[in-house]
């Protein structure tokens, strides 16, 4: 990226953007311009190629048949890859975290191919739904405070050796396996079952993806409190007795 231009691309809304998941890539836009960088955002359809050139990559959560027309499409596109490979930042949640893995189970029944870029493997529970209010213990080496956000997925989630799971969690189901362990992350590569949207809850993961896109070690402080008073109140919400 240059000095003070980012590129950030949301890929496929139009198949993936439920729970109002299109709020992340707000959230980016706003703090990165709030320290003076300049976003050049490209929301991307399904019919269109992935550009390479993005710093980071956005992916939302999806109903089950959009789901797999966007692994097939991002299988058959292939620069998503091509984008992590040159050093990209992903972040995706929920039908998009479950796409970055090996496989999920697509509507059809059946095991759809994902695209490897997290080592997982994804299938549906058999139980009730994961449904509600979620929250967990970020993974230490990230440095990032306590995790709030709402789940909502049937899908259960296998980490392989070579992901770390992004949260373990308090309250809520996470990744469906009975282990507490929520989403997974691996180098620059990150996927959650958090809507809410998810960085508008956490606003200190987005500003983590800004400094890995921009390899610093920190960012100028910018006004949290309308963020701050967000996380209070949901998190205070999910703690109350029922």
């Amino acid at each position: 990226m240059s000095d003070n231009s980012l590129r950030l691309v949301w890929v496929y809304p139009d198949l993936l953007s439920t729970y109002g998941d299109q709020g992340n890539a707000l959230v980016v836009e706003r703090r990165a311009n709030q320290r003076g960088l300049h976003v050049e955002r490209h929301d991307v359809r399904s019919d269109q190629p992935v550009p390479t050139s993005g710093d980071i990559y956005l992916i939302g959560g999806g109903e089950d048949r959009p789901q797999r027309l966007a692994a097939e499409r991002l299988r058959r596109d292939g620069n998503l890859s091509r984008a992590v490979a040159n050093g990209a930042i992903v972040f995706s949640v929920c039908a998009g975290y479950q796409i970055l893995g090996h496989e999920f189970i697509n509507d059809l029944g059946q095991r759809e191919p994902g695209l490897g870029l997290l080592d997982v493997t994804s299938t549906r529970g058999e139980g009730e739904r994961c449904v509600g209010d979620v929250l967990g213990d970020i993974d230490e080496p990230l440095g990032l405070p306590q995790l709030t956000g709402f789940e909502n997925h049937q899908g259960v989630t296998h980490l392989g050796p070579t992901a770390r799971p992004f949260a373990r969690v308090r309250l809520g189901k996470g990744n469906g396996t009975g282990d507490g362990t929520e989403g997974a992350y691996n180098d620059t590569v990150f996927g959650t079952y958090m809507h809410g949207p998810v960085l508008a809850r956490n606003p200190q993961i987005a500003d983590m993806l800004l400094r890995l896109a921009l390899d610093v070690n920190a960012l100028p402080q910018v006004d949290d409190r309308w963020y701050d008073a967000l996380r209070e109140e949901r998190i205070a919400a999910a703690t109350q007795p029922a």
